[in-house]
């Protein structure tokens, strides 16, 4: 029998950590040099998200416009959020099957279950369809996520899927992904 050297077995190893980790990778459908920029006219990223855009206003969704996504994106998947409410992460706004060639959404998207370009709303934690805006209770701002996903296919789910279901049929479907903050305090 032959004696492997120590130096073999942390080869061996080594490259078998490496294999599993790429593999993880590729899993998650994680692709840190496939990120693109989200930003939005109404205002810039970690500041102040305007008042018509919550529900002390007009309650309408803000617009947003992004940079150009990986290549092969076929669909994007939007989810909204705000990790600081009391009760845990709030839902505010889940749009998917967004073609891969749209670049931007406009201000006031419509509240219905499927827009005009086929994409599909989900329900938010208000609960209905659509946009829900920033609504704290008083005290300090809270933060709210705008998470846009560049996707390999669209997700063929119904319309008012929840951000769990969407964030589980994304799964090793994204390419890369666009991210926003906006605040909002009262």
């Amino acid at each position: 029998m032959s004696r492997i050297s120590s130096k073999a077995v942390f080869l061996v190893l080594f490259a078998m950590l490496l294999g599993a980790d790429r593999a993880r990778s590729a899993g998650s459908g994680a692709d840190p040099a496939g990120d693109f920029k989200l930003t939005s006219s109404a205002f810039q990223a970690d500041t102040t998200t305007p008042r018509k855009h919550t529900c002390d206003g007009q309650n309408i969704s803000p617009p947003l416009a992004w940079s150009q996504p990986p290549t092969g994106t076929k669909a994007f998947a939007l989810i909204v959020d705000d990790p600081d409410a009391p009760g845990g992460t709030w839902v505010h706004w889940v749009l998917y099957d967004l073609p891969g060639e749209a670049r931007s959404l406009p201000e006031a998207v419509p509240k219905q279950n499927e827009l005009s370009s086929g994409a599909r709303q989900g329900r938010n934690d208000f609960p209905s369809v659509g946009y829900g805006g920033p609504c704290p209770p008083p005290g300090p701002a809270h933060h709210y996520h705008f998470k846009l996903y560049a996707l390999d296919g669209k997700l063929g789910l119904n319309s008012g899927a929840t951000k769990t279901e969407v964030e589980k049929a994304m799964r090793g479907h994204i390419l890369g992904e666009g991210h926003l903050v906006g605040r909002y305090g009262r």
